[in-house]
């Protein structure tokens, strides 16, 4: 038995390595509008090399998975913060509910996406797990893609009732010359047909409760902020008696805009927030001082955390939150991050 699974999984790694170089073979060749053969036939190969990749991943990070002792937290009040799986920037958060609810903030790249399911399944104990509710903070490919794959091509491995965001349209993102932003909301716009029910758009001073959490919008994009970062979700999650704030890739615009709504003083005092921006060029000193908490979560590789090219304001950041009595600081670089909150 162990001969033929090494038999198998060696034929599989062979057509693996063989599907870009066929696949590079057939680009070589652009077949003419008449002829399309080989843009099938391209299109035929990279699918294939994407499920043996896929499927080559998913081995790879069971077991990473495994060894690493993710908890199944399910019913029970906790956030999990996954680590990048190539020491880059993005966040991915997963939160689980004292009555048994899964929420996901944004996911990270697309390549992140078979680590994200295999760390889900550990921690919901589910075959195919369900997610109650998958926030996207703003149209970034280290935020975004992991939720676009899952959508498009992993139906049969996650499974989610809502989609809760609110970007602003692709013609504003095409205006401040972001194709990227453009490109993310496109692809948005496009995958969504096939689940219009599912998508919920949020605006500033929505309140709803997904089980046990309770979450307050306190900021969705503004057009007097041309940046991507800036159109960037903030909101409040209260569950377990505590109190958490998730930022996206926020900056001092739309920070400020927070700080002068006195509405949100009260709200913005938090115990655990989650750095804005990676913990770097992202919301103001003022912001963090008036949020006060007393744990930091940091999505930041360790190029990030150590300002390793010296251009970042990671350093200052962590000044400011040391200044400010931040006691416990997670960080992403050192392994995912498991919170309880009670």
């Amino acid at each position: 038995m162990k001969k033929l699974l090494a038999v198998f999984l060696a034929l599989l790694l062979a057509a693996g390595c063989a599907m870009p170089v066929l696949a590079s073979a057939a680009q070589a060749e652009p077949a003419s509008a008449a002829d399309p053969f080989g843009s099938r036939l391209t299109a035929f190969f990279q699918s294939v090399w994407a499920k043996i990749r896929s499927l080559f991943d998913g081995i790879r990070y069971y077991f990473e998975v495994k060894k690493e002792g993710v908890p199944n937290t399910m019913n029970q009040n906790a956030i999990h913060m996954l680590r990048s799986v190539q020491d880059t920037i993005g966040d991915s958060f997963i939160i689980t509910t004292q009555d048994g609810k899964v929420i996901v903030i944004d996911g990270g790249f697309r390549f992140e996406t078979d680590c994200f399911i295999q760390y889900l399944k550990a921690v919901t104990g589910q075959r195919v797990p369900k997610i109650d509710a998958w926030f996207l903070s703003h149209p970034h490919t280290d935020h975004v893609e992991v939720f676009y794959e899952a959508a498009e091509n992993r139906r049969k491995q996650v499974s989610f009732d809502k989609v809760l965001l609110k970007y602003a349209p692709y013609e504003f993102y095409a205006s401040i010359s972001s194709e990227e932003g453009a490109e993310m909301v496109g692809t948005f716009d496009r995958l969504s047909k096939a689940f219009p029910e599912k998508v919920q758009l949020l605006s500033d001073g929505d309140v709803f409760n997904i089980g046990a959490a309770k979450i307050t919008v306190l900021y969705t994009f503004d057009p007097a902020f041309t940046n991507v970062n800036e159109s960037s979700c903030i909101f409040r999650m209260d569950l377990g008696g505590k109190s958490v704030l998730f930022t996206g890739d926020a900056g001092v615009g739309a920070g400020n805009k927070v700080l002068a709504n006195p509405a949100y003083k009260a709200l913005l005092k938090c115990d655990i927030c989650k750095m804005a921006h990676h913990g770097q060029d992202g919301v103001s000193r003022e912001f963090y001082e008036q949020v006060a908490p007393a744990v930091c979560l940091w999505p930041t590789p360790t190029w990030v955390w150590n300002n390793t090219n010296g251009n970042l304001k990671t350093l200052e950041v962590r000044a400011w939150m040391e200044e400010i009595g931040v006691q416990k600081n997670y960080l992403a670089w050192e392994g995912s991050q498991v919170i309880y909150l009670s």
